[in-house]
């Protein structure tokens, strides 16, 4: 006796490749250039903001270019609200192919020494620069782990090596606490070594030639029903 055959239905937005980009509150600012070019790749792409009107209003002007944007508000010292954002991902389209962490903030903006900069600005920086994105990391692991290739982006400064290694610069670079908290970011959780893996690159936006410098940290390994992603 031949048995029915049943079709089971296939939710479309999971076909979708999706990726979330912070702090991307101006419109000539990194994280809308970065939207953009996901967007220009084929990506539905979630563009957030500490101010949730200014991620509609950004969103909205990608969307008048032609490409597919939504906004959302996202404060990275605000971690508690992190899985409300991660509900939404998950009941929109069930997991997270890229996460930029571009949102940062800069209390030491007028500072050219380490030592010169005042410790509250030091934690504010930790706070959004390191802590946020290792919460958000957290907090989006199981939509990582439901992509086939996921991929974490810290945008980072090279200037974090004014203190990683005292280095002498011709000109003072600015904003040390700053930069080195984002490059610290870059060393985001990674879960033990399992079945899946999310690749965890930094970016630094420019060089002194205009191009974009990227410095891969290995794989942020996961548990999950998918195979590991290879190294390089």
């Amino acid at each position: 006796m031949n048995r029915p055959v049943v079709e089971r239905e296939i939710n479309p937005m999971s076909r979708i490749k999706v990726a979330l980009v912070t702090g991307a509150s101006r419109p000539i600012g990194l994280g809308v250039a970065i939207a953009r070019s996901l967007a220009e790749q084929g990506y539905h792409v979630i563009v957030t903001a500490r101010n949730g009107a200014q991620a509609e209003e950004q969103s909205a002007m990608l969307r008048d270019e032609g490409y597919s944007v939504e906004g959302n508000r996202l404060d990275l010292t605000d971690t508690g609200d992190f899985a409300r954002i991660a509900e939404h991902v998950r009941t929109g389209y069930g997991h997270l192919d890229v996460l930029v962490n571009n949102a940062s903030t800069m209390p030491d903006r007028d500072s050219r020494s380490a030592l010169d900069v005042d410790i509250p600005d030091v934690r504010n920086a930790l706070e959004v620069d390191v802590v946020g994105p290792w919460a958000l990391v957290k907090a989006m692991r199981p939509l990582l782990e439901a992509a086939p290739a996921a991929r974490v982006v810290n945008i980072t400064s090279g200037a974090y090596q004014q203190i990683e290694v005292g280095a002498d610069f011709p000109q003072q670079v600015r904003s040390p606490a700053h930069s080195f908290a984002k490059q610290r970011s870059t060393s985001s959780p990674r879960p033990s070594r399992r079945r899946s893996a999310a690749r965890v690159s930094s970016l630094t936006p420019s060089t002194r030639d205009g191009s974009p410098h990227t410095r891969s940290s290995g794989s942020m390994t996961m548990t999950g029903p998918r195979r590991r992603v290879p190294h390089g």
